[in-house]
């Protein structure tokens, strides 16, 4: 079982300042953004203890997610990652780390040039795997990243299980679960399955992930 705070930090950032302004001010006005960022995660992390300590012992991993990526590549370049956002992940990951649990990170988009980062930092899962976006299908990651992470997701959620058939979607829960061996959960590549997708392919995606 999952649990934890959101920990959504990153979007709270874009809220408060929008989500452009936010970004220009990472060049203009680092300091403002470093100090705005420390109060936002300080609360997360105070959060996350009250309800980690309560409830660690009946998970096997923490969740938190921040939606890092486009269709195309990051929001932000990687130099901004690292001196902007990824600090304060690691601050989460190492809480989670500390009470004994997995950590499964959420970030939708083409994460690809920053997974390394993340395996470096201490994730153990990451989610969802949005298969139609850059560099994030299963065969790129699972050659490059194979045996370093657990991938959770990756049954595309934009095509396959809203157009596709209940044998398509077989085939390709198959056809990931061979790639990633023993790094992988099956779910759908997003958090979410929408109102478009037909129940059958939802059926079928489960009996096929106890194949």
């Amino acid at each position: 079982m999952f649990g934890g705070m959101w920990c959504p930090f990153f979007h709270v950032m874009c809220d408060f300042f929008g989500m452009e302004n936010y970004f220009i001010k990472m060049y203009t006005d680092p300091e403002v953004v470093h100090a705005a960022t420390r109060k936002i995660v300080d609360f997360f992390l105070e959060t996350n203890k009250r309800y980690l300590s309560q409830a660690a012992p009946y998970l096997s991993a923490a969740f938190f997610g921040n939606d890092l990526g486009t269709q195309r590549s990051l929001l932000i370049s990687p130099e901004c990652f690292d001196e902007f956002v990824l600090p304060y992940m690691r601050e989460i990951i190492q809480q989670i780390k500390g009470m004994g649990l997995k950590v499964a990170m959420h970030s939708c988009g083409s994460i690809d040039l920053i997974i390394p980062r993340l395996i470096d930092a201490g994730v153990d899962i990451l989610h969802p795997l949005q298969a139609k976006a850059a560099n994030m299908d299963a065969e790129n990651l699972a050659r490059k990243y194979g045996g370093k992470i657990t991938f959770l997701g990756g049954v595309d959620t934009q095509q396959l299980l809203p157009f596709g058939t209940p044998e398509q979607v077989r085939e390709e829960v198959l056809r990931l679960r061979d790639l990633f061996k023993g790094d992988f959960i099956v779910s759908p590549s997003h958090e979410a399955l929408l109102p478009n997708v037909p129940f059958e392919n939802v059926m079928a995606m489960s009996r096929a992930a106890k194949e």
